[in-house]
C-alpha cells in the first residue's frame, strides 16, 4: 500500500472541505478557497477532522493516484490556512526589482524592463539586500502550490543563471555550478 496515501490529511478547525459526488473537493480557510476535482476511482472520506483517500484495488495506476491525491489534498488544506511561498534571488551588477502597485518590474540586463502581472491569488514582495554584494530577494506568494511554483518557474525562465559569474534568476536553495573561465595563452 502506499505509505503517502494512507496517512490522513488533519483538516484543522477553520477550514472547511466539501466533497461532491464527482470527486471535486471545495476547501475554505482563512485565506481563500481552493477547488479541485480529482480521479473517479480515488474515494475521499472525511471524517472527525480527517480526510481519507481510499483506492479500489492494488493496480498500478491506482497506487500511483493514491499517493498523489493525497498530497493534493494535503497541499490544499495547508494553502488555505498557511499559504505558500517560493523564495528567488537576483545577482548581477545593475540587475533590480521594484514593485509598481501588483506589477513585478524587472532590469535584467535586457534594453527594457521586464513587467510581470502576477496571477490570480499570487502576489510579489520584493526583500532589501543587506549589503551591495547580496543578491536581491523576491518572494512569491499564494495559496496554490502549483500556481506559486509556476510563476516562480517563469520568473526564473527571464534571466537564468550563468556558470561563470552567477549572474541571473535562481531559487534560494539552488546551488549554480560554476566553471572556471579561460585561462591566458602561455608565451
Amino acid at each position: 500500500m502506499s505509505r503517502i496515501g494512507r496517512r490522513p490529511v488533519p483538516v484543522p478547525d477553520k477550514v472547511t472541505v466539501t466533497i461532491e459526488p464527482d470527486n471535486a473537493v471545495v476547501v475554505r480557510g482563512p485565506k481563500g478557497q481552493l477547488s479541485r476535482r480529482f480521479h473517479a476511482d480515488m474515494r475521499i472520506v472525511q471524517d472527525d477532522g480527517v480526510l481519507r483517500v481510499e483506492r479500489p484495488s492494488d493496480m498500478k495506476e491506482h497506487r500511483s493516484l493514491h499517493g498523489l491525491t493525497r498530497t493534493l489534498l494535503s497541499n490544499m488544506v495547508v494553502g488555505v490556512t498557511e499559504g505558500w511561498q517560493r523564495e528567488l534571488e537576483i545577482n548581477g551588477v545593475g540587475y533590480r526589482a521594484a514593485l509598481e502597485g501588483k506589477v513585478l518590474v524587472l532590469q535584467l540586463g535586457f534594453s527594457h524592463p521586464v513587467r510581470m502581472d502576477p496571477p490570480d491569488g499570487v502576489a510579489y514582495v520584493v526583500g532589501d539586500r543587506k549589503s551591495a554584494s547580496d543578491p536581491l530577494p523576491i518572494f512569491i506568494r499564494g495559496i496554490d502550490k502549483e500556481v506559486v511554483g509556476q510563476e516562480a518557474a517563469r520568473l526564473r525562465s527571464l534571466r537564468p543563471p550563468e556558470p561563470y559569474k552567477g549572474k541571473g534568476v535562481k531559487y534560494k536553495e539552488e546551488r549554480i555550478r560554476r566553471k572556471a573561465g579561460k585561462t591566458g595563452k602561455a608565451k
